[in-house]
C-alpha cells in the first residue's frame, strides 16, 4: 500500500493522507539589487510571478495566497532598498511603476481572499480535498490510493449533503448572490483541476484505476449537480433565461482602489458626470449629421439608415480590408505616426456564431476577427449581426482594432520596452485605439454625415461605457439595466448590447475596463495638446513616444513626456478633463 510521504512538522490538511510539505520561501534572500537594471528587477517579478501562479494554478488554494503574498512583501521590501534619487529619469518612472504594481497586486490578492473565504465557508469541506490532491500530485508525491478513494467517498458525501441543504432552501436570502455566483465558478475551476488530476492518474498508475476512478466518477457526477444547484437556487439562474449575466459589483471602495492603480484623480461620480457630458456632446454632433442626411434633428433615424448599409452575405471580409488599407494609408500619407512596413503583415480570421454572444463586433490586434453571420443562425439573427456591423459603424472598429490602433501598439510593444507590458492598463491600451477616433474625426477623415454617424455610435456607445460599468459596481444599475441602457442611449441592436454587457462582466475584464476606452482617450487628447502647444514635440513625434514607451497609467506616462519630477510612491492629481 502506497502512501503520502510523510515530512515531519510540514503543514497538513487534515482531510488528507500522509503530511504535505510547504517548500522554502521563495526568494527568502535579498537580491542585491543596487547592482541589478530596473529593467531586469521587472522582468523577475514578472517571470516569478508567471512561475508561481502555474504551479499554484488553483485560485481557492490557501497555499497560493501564501506563496503569492510573501512574494509580493519581498519584492515590496527589496525595492525600498533601492536608492530612487540615483536613478534616471527612465528608471525613476520604473520604480514607480513597479511599487505602484506590487502595492496593488498585494491588496486585489487579499480582497481576493476575503471573497475566497466566503466561497470556502460554503464547500470547504471538500474543496480542500480536491485543492490538496491536486497540490501533492505537483510534488509527484507518492498517494494512498485506497485512502484516496475514502477521501473522494467522503467528499461526495459532503457535495451531496449541500446540495440537498441548498434545495431545501436553508441557505436562502443568506448568502449574497454574488458570492453564490463566485462559488459556482470556483466549483467548475476545481472540477477542471480534479479531471486533470484524474487524467495524470488514469490508465498509469495500476492501483489508481483500481481504487479510485469509481469513486472519482461519482463525485464528478455529484459536483456538476451541485454546480447546478447553486445556480439555479442560490444565483437565480432561470431556465427561461439562457445564459444569464450576474457580474461581480465591487463597490465604490474597490472601484476608488482600482483608480489609485490605474492614477485617475478622480471620484467615481465625477467620472459618470464626464461620461454624462461627453455623451452630450456625441448627441449635438449627431443630430448636425441627421439634419445633412435629411432626417432633422432625429438622430435615431439617422442611425436606422445607417445600419442598414450593410454587405451581403460573404463580401464582409473585402469591405474591412478596404477599410484597412484605407485608414493605415491615411495615417501615413499625412505623417501622423511611424508605420513600419512589417506592421502592415495581418490575418483575418471569423468569429463563431457562439462567440459573437460576447463579441458582437470585431475584434484585433494581431489578427482582424470579424463579427458577421452565418447560414446557420436565425434570420433575426442574422439581421442584427450585419445592422450591427455595417459599414459606416465599421469603419471607425476596423482603424481602432489595425492600424493606427491595437495592431500597431502590439507591433510596437514587442520591440520598445516589452518589459513593461507588465503594467498593462485599458486605459492605455484600449485609450489609444479611440483616441484615434478623436484625432481623426478632428481631421476630417469621416467625411460624409453617414460615416459621422458610424463613428458617433462608437463615441457614444464609449461614453455610455463609462456610465453603466461604473454604476453597475456602485450597485446603482443590474445587467439588464445596463443592456437597455445601450440600446435605448446609444442605439444598440438587443443582441448586441447584450454580448457588450455580457462582455463587460463575465469576469475576463477588469472592473474599470470599460471606462478606461473613453477615460484613456481623454488623458491622450488632453497631453497631446499639452505637448504640441509647448512646441515640445511634432504629433508624429508625441504618437511614436506613447507608443515607445509601451504601457502605463497616462498620468505616469504624462511626467515621462513632460519630465515633471517623478515621487517613488506617484499620486494622481492631474485634471485632465476641462468641461463643466
Amino acid at each position: 500500500m502506497v502512501s503520502l510521504r510523510k515530512v515531519p512538522g510540514a503543514h497538513q490538511h487534515p482531510n488528507l493522507p500522509g503530511k504535505v510539505k510547504v517548500e522554502e520561501d521563495v526568494n527568502s534572500k535579498a537580491v542585491p539589487v543596487d547592482q541589478e537594471t530596473m529593467p531586469t528587477i521587472i522582468q523577475t517579478v514578472k517571470e516569478d510571478l508567471g512561475e508561481l501562479k502555474k504551479f499554484y494554478n488553483i485560485t481557492l488554494s490557501p497555499t497560493r495566497f501564501q506563496k503569492v503574498e510573501h512574494y509580493l512583501e519581498k519584492k515590496l521590501e527589496e525595492l525600498s532598498n533601492i536608492t530612487f534619487g540615483k536613478l534616471n529619469q527612465a528608471g525613476q518612472v520604473d520604480y514607480a511603476l513597479l511599487n505602484n504594481y506590487l502595492k496593488s497586486s498585494l491588496q486585489r490578492l487579499r480582497s481576493d481572499k476575503v471573497k475566497d473565504d466566503e466561497v470556502l465557508k460554503l464547500v470547504g469541506s471538500f474543496a480542500f480535498i480536491i485543492i490538496e490532491l491536486f497540490e501533492a500530485r505537483q510534488r509527484i508525491q507518492k498517494l494512498d490510493f485506497q485512502e484516496v478513494a475514502a477521501l473522494f467517498t467522503r467528499a461526495d458525501n459532503s457535495a451531496r449533503d449541500l446540495k440537498q441543504a441548498i434545495s431545501s432552501g436553508i441557505f436562502r436570502g443568506k448568502i449574497e448572490r454574488t458570492i453564490a455566483y463566485r462559488t459556482a465558478y470556483k466549483l467548475e475551476e476545481l472540477s477542471s483541476v480534479l479531471r486533470d488530476w484524474h487524467n495524470f492518474y488514469l490508465g498509469y498508475e495500476p492501483l489508481y484505476s483500481w481504487w479510485v476512478s469509481q469513486p472519482y466518477a461519482t463525485f464528478q457526477e455529484n459536483l456538476s449537480i451541485l454546480i447546478a444547484c447553486i445556480q439555479t437556487d442560490l444565483v437565480g439562474f432561470d431556465d427561461s433565461v439562457k445564459d444569464p449575466i450576474i457580474g461581480e459589483p465591487i463597490g465604490r471602495d474597490g472601484i476608488l482602489a482600482d483608480l489609485d492603480f490605474e492614477k485617475i484623480a478622480y471620484s467615481p461620480e465625477e467620472l459618470i458626470h464626464i461620461g454624462e457630458m461627453e455623451y452630450q456632446w456625441c448627441e449635438v454632433e449627431a443630430k448636425k449629421a441627421s439634419c445633412e442626411m435629411g432626417y432633422g434633428s432625429d438622430w435615431r433615424k439617422a442611425l436606422e439608415h445607417v445600419k442598414n448599409m450593410y454587405v451581403g452575405p460573404g463580401q464582409q471580409i473585402y469591405g474591412i480590408h478596404d477599410l484597412a488599407i484605407e485608414a493605415t494609408n491615411y495615417v501615413k500619407d499625412h505623417d501622423l505616426v511611424t508605420v513600419p512596413e512589417i506592421a502592415e503583415t495581418w490575418r483575418m480570421l471569423m468569429i463563431s456564431p457562439e462567440r459573437q454572444k460576447a463579441n458582437p463586433f470585431f475584434l484585433g490586434g494581431n489578427t482582424m476577427q470579424v463579427s458577421y453571420p452565418t447560414d446557420k443562425m436565425s434570420h433575426e439573427d442574422k439581421l442584427m449581426s450585419m445592422r450591427g456591423n455595417s459599414i459606416p459603424l465599421s469603419r471607425s472598429t476596423v482603424f481602432h482594432e489595425l492600424i493606427p490602433g491595437h495592431h500597431l501598439q502590439f507591433h510596437m510593444i514587442k520591440r520598445h520596452r516589452p518589459y513593461r507590458r507588465i503594467f498593462d492598463t485599458p486605459f492605455w491600451m484600449e485609450g489609444w485605439a479611440l483616441y484615434w477616433e478623436f484625432i481623426l474625426w478632428d481631421k476630417g477623415f469621416p467625411g460624409t454625415p453617414e460615416n459621422r454617424i458610424g463613428m458617433l455610435f462608437w463615441r457614444m456607445h464609449r461614453c455610455a461605457r463609462i456610465i453603466f460599468s461604473i454604476k453597475f459596481h456602485l450597485g446603482e444599475m443590474t445587467p439588464q439595466e445596463c443592456i437597455d441602457f445601450l440600446v435605448d442611449k446609444v442605439g444598440h441592436e438587443r443582441a448586441t448590447a447584450t454580448g457588450e454587457v455580457r462582455r463587460s462582466f463575465n469576469g475576463d475584464y477588469s472592473p474599470l475596463y470599460q471606462a478606461g476606452y473613453m477615460l484613456g482617450a481623454l488623458q491622450l487628447y488632453a497631453l497631446r495638446a499639452e505637448v504640441l502647444q509647448s512646441g515640445q514635440m511634432t504629433e508624429k513625434e508625441f504618437h511614436d513616444k506613447v507608443l515607445h514607451e509601451n504601457e502605463m497609467p497616462i498620468e505616469v506616462l504624462r511626467a515621462l513626456v513632460r519630465n515633471f519630477p517623478i515621487d517613488p510612491d506617484f499620486r494622481p492629481s492631474w485634471k485632465f478633463y476641462e468641461k463643466n
